[in-house]
């Protein structure tokens, strides 16, 4: 139960009950008020000639002297008739010189001001003039009002309150009772069937967010697949898609970082193992020319410290090479662009590894037009790109094969491809073969498969220049890597 009278729902509704219930109240004020002011505009257009049509019954028979005994009888006719007035005479100032008001209510004020009175009769078709009520001076009535002649400098006033004390207890009946209780009856029917509708509509409206809320909730405790069904574009809608964009994100990442973990875990089990068999190596050659350093002859001891010296090199080689992936991980290093020939630049690579191809008896050589444009990059970067690639080259073809380095002009770009005639690379094993420390060949020692780290390091390089490296396997034999330079 405290659950629900938290809900957005609950809260939303009792706001619009309390809206309703405020806007009912004003009404039911507005319509009072407004009916009451129309009782008392219309009873004021309808006696509005009273007071004209007392003062000259009353003109009659006073004469030229204001006398109230020869008028008391026709005014009291008169309110016997109708009972709802009082009757005032007054002088030109206002002040009361008579009064007639039903028997035992007390008058209260000596006199009455004169603006309204002087209003009445200089704009009569007003819509409501209201006078001072000599019975109550803080409070104002409906009034009539004539001249009439008393005998006087100047003339005095029949001034008639239209709403005596009779009228009042007939408002106040009717504020306490008919009226009001229609009112209220018809605020109570409206209050019901809007709040009942209200409600209704209030929950089907979020009834959609209720569910949204549950899948949100389910995603929280670790369901990843589950997205909120959208089914309108108004902003309940808009918001179930910022959140399957969001999830999606999300569901990204953690498989990202699912793959980063696994990918570390990897990362330190290959460091762990290239480290300890050479570092194994070194201590096991050390140890035994430290035991039998008598014993050994001369070639012998050159050939352990030579073992040694080369897994000391391969050691220093992988350190350097995790560094450098480090740097490019980091975003340590930028490439320096300028233009400069591929041509050249292939031209010397090849050279470079020469030896080493003709070790395994590989022919190996660059081909192209004989005229490129220029392309931009960082020289040093695209160097050790090629050398990688062409160092893994030389390692997996066969001996007596060949390696070639084909240059191509494009549209806006030159493409170098480095082909070569080895054993190919499997494809289940193509999407990994860029990842750091992965040998598709699992069976190989480490003095056959290098560090594990030339072809990331390539492509991270190629990356920092906002270009890719492509490989796939030859129709015939062997492999193909290739990417692209913008000519500059």
């Amino acid at each position: 139960m405290k659950q629900f009278f938290q809900s957005f729902y609950w809260k939303l509704s009792l706001v619009f009950l309390l809206l309703l219930i405020a806007l009912g109240i004003a009404q039911v004020t507005i319509t009072f008020n407004s009916s009451m002011q129309f009782v008392r505009q219309a009873d004021q257009k309808l006696n509005l000639n009273l007071a004209e049509n007392m003062a000259g019954e009353f003109q009659l028979e006073m004469g030229d002297s204001l006398d109230i005994s020869r008028i008391k009888s026709s005014i009291h006719d008169m309110m016997v008739v109708n009972p709802r007035i009082e009757i005032y005479l007054l002088d030109h100032q206002g002040k009361i010189l008579a009064y007639f008001v039903e028997k035992g209510h007390e008058v209260l004020a000596d006199s009455v001001e004169v603006g309204p009175i002087n209003e009445f009769l200089s704009n009569r078709d007003s819509e409501l003039i209201l006078g001072q009520d000599p019975r109550n001076p803080d409070g104002q009535k409906p009034i009539s009002v004539a001249r009439l002649d008393i005998g006087q400098p100047q003339s005095g006033y029949v001034y008639i309150i239209l709403g005596g004390e009779a009228y009042d207890s007939a408002l106040s009946m009717l504020e306490n009772s008919y009226f009001l209780q229609t009112s209220i009856q018809i605020f109570v029917i409206i209050l019901l069937v809007t709040g009942i509708v209200g409600l209704i509509l209030f929950g089907f409206l979020t009834r959609r967010l209720r569910r949204m809320t549950s899948i949100i909730e389910e995603f929280d405790r670790g369901d990843l697949d589950k997205r909120v069904p959208v089914n309108s574009h108004d902003e309940i809608g808009r918001l179930a898609e910022s959140f399957n964009s969001m999830a999606d994100t999300l569901q990204e990442n953690v498989k990202e970082l699912k793959k980063t973990d696994k990918l570390r875990r990897e990362l330190i089990a290959n460091v762990s193992h290239d480290l300890r068999s050479p570092l194994a190596s070194i201590q096991g050659y050390l140890e035994t020319i430290l035991l039998k350093e008598s014993q050994l002859s001369e070639d012998k001891r050159k050939e352990y410290l030579d073992i040694i010296l080369k897994n000391t090199l391969g050691l220093r080689e992988l350190v350097e090479e995790l560094f450098e992936l480090s740097k490019l991980d980091t975003k340590q290093v930028e490439p320096d662009i300028e233009p400069f020939s591929i041509s050249d630049l292939v031209q010397d690579v090849v050279l470079k590894f020469e030896p080493r191809a003709e070790e395994k008896e590989i022919d190996m050589r660059p081909d192209g037009p004989s005229s490129l444009p220029l392309v931009k990059g960082d020289i040093a970067m695209i160097e050790r790109v090629l050398s990688n690639l062409i160092e893994n080259a030389i390692q997996y073809s066969n001996e007596g094969g060949s390696i070639k380095v084909l240059l191509n002009k494009n549209e806006s770009s030159v493409k170098v491809q480095v082909l070569d005639t080895g054993p190919g690379i499997a494809e289940e094993d193509l999407p990994y073969i860029f990842d750091r420390f992965y040998r598709a060949e699992k069976s190989r020692s480490k003095s056959k498969g290098g560090t594990g780290l030339g072809l990331a390091i390539a492509k991270k390089m190629m990356e920092l220049h906002g270009k890719e490296i492509q490989v796939k396997n030859r129709e015939q034999q062997g492999t193909v890597f290739s990417f692209n330079l913008d000519v500059a």
